[in-house]
């Protein structure tokens, strides 16, 4: 089967991304050819498809439009126009179609930065589309389902109307930009994008409930799991080198949705030591470690890292943090942990619950409650055996529910249902 693989960044930037080359490797490891589409950049890795990308907003260096430098005018137009529409994307995208001859689109990402003009094109191939939802970009304008200036998770945009969205300047803190979002969702509404998406890859039972609440017919939503991407025996991830240091582990964003001042106050006053490992794009960072200062901690940020690294650290570490106070879509870190055997500290909320069962996988906490979260993580490190046998339940749950052949097995038989091929 050939299959065109969407998104609008080739090179890692965050959870999304480590699926497209997960489920890239995966793909072609079982004999399909997978045809990337996407966006010039620096960063990208090789892609013999790259003649086919569309222009970069800038010179091939924004990752976010928090990035851009808003007095280059045409960049800050170009940026805008893509999230309503965009010729060249319709344009490359037929390009593309044409000379490889596709049978099927699988989409991870492409609002704000590639413009939903493709699906029209691939429509009118007759080529059948399907994405996979990472986040609630279709309802929410900021995607999150979070209010930031009522620090809370909100739905308003679900129930009422998306006007709330300028109300409360959930894009960027500006109304300028917040109605601009919701001028581009009504336009994709306009035309009908939703409908002309023929299925729904949902990671969780949870972010189903919300789309199906928005309106989109459940026959379109298949609930399958992430995977975990096992590198095999000798490549990677290797059982013996386990083990359960004095440390708990944090992989991700650093945004305030994330939790991370929980988290942060949890450690802080304590003998505890974390590692935090990630990177924030609106310098929220900055304002954490100025919280900090003067402060008694054993709390260390490492940065961005390579994926190659994060596994020594979880290789290493006693348990995981997903403190998040927003809707996480089935993050990879929680996957990942429950990979090396660590038990997952979470917040119940979300489809987080979904994956960390309290004292049996995990341990749950409600959202902002530090001292909550800090009693769960003293409970794990004075429990090791607890804390292995938790780490012990993760890991089948990684063999069962998230492996990779599940996780083909049911992507395979969605893409043979709408192109009537069986390889």
């Amino acid at each position: 089967m050939k299959i065109i693989l969407v998104n609008y960044r080739y090179f890692i930037s965050g959870g999304p991304e480590r699926y497209l080359f997960n489920i890239k490797g995966l793909l072609e490891k079982k004999g399909h050819i997978v045809i990337p589409f996407s966006i010039q950049h620096k960063s990208n890795l090789p892609c013999e498809y790259e003649k086919y990308f569309v222009s970069p907003t800038g010179h091939g260096d924004i990752t976010y439009f928090s990035d851009i430098d808003k007095t280059r005018i045409l960049d800050l137009g170009k940026s805008i126009s893509r999230m309503f529409y965009s010729l060249e994307v319709r344009r490359n995208f037929k390009k593309l179609v044409s000379d490889t001859r596709p049978d099927i689109v699988y989409v991870i990402q492409y609002q704000n930065k590639l413009s939903p003009s493709f699906i029209g094109m691939a429509k009118s191939l007759n080529l059948p589309v399907i994405q996979r939802i990472s986040d609630f970009g279709h309802i929410c304008v900021n995607q999150l389902f979070y209010n930031y200036r009522l620090n809370s998770v909100c739905s308003l945009c679900l129930s009422g109307s998306k006007l709330n969205a300028v109300k409360y300047r959930c894009v960027y803190n500006s109304i300028i930009y917040s109605f601009i979002k919701i001028a581009a969702l009504k336009f994709h509404e306009f035309l009908g994008i939703t409908n002309k998406i023929d299925a729904f890859v949902v990671p969780s039972k949870f972010t189903s409930s919300k789309l199906s609440a928005f309106g989109i017919p459940e026959s379109k939503l298949k609930n399958i799991p992430s995977f975990f991407a096992d590198p095999g025996p000798g490549k990677g991830l290797l059982i013996e080198k386990i083990k359960y240091g004095d440390f708990a582990l944090y992989i991700g964003r650093i945004e305030e949705e994330k939790g991370i001042m929980t988290m942060v106050r949890a450690f802080e006053n304590t003998e505890m030591s974390l590692k935090v490992i990630g990177y924030s794009s609106k310098d929220y960072e900055f304002k954490v470690k100025d919280y900090l200062k003067d402060k008694i901690h054993k709390i260390e940020f490492l940065g961005r890292q390579s994926f190659e690294k994060i596994q020594e650290y979880l290789s290493d570490c006693a348990f995981t943090i997903c403190p998040s106070q927003c809707y996480d879509n089935l993050p990879n870190s929680i996957i990942e942990s429950f990979a090396f055997k660590k038990p997952v500290v979470c917040t119940n909320l979300g489809s987080l619950k979904e994956m960390v069962e309290h004292k049996r996988t995990g341990m749950l906490f409600e959202p902002l409650d530090y001292v909550q979260l800090r009693e769960c993580c003293s409970f794990l490190f004075s429990n090791k055996d607890k804390l292995i046998n938790m780490g012990k339940s993760g890991r089948e749950m990684v063999d069962n529910e998230f492996s990779e052949i599940n996780h083909y097995n049911s992507l395979i038989s969605l893409f043979r249902k709408y192109t009537n091929k069986e390889s």
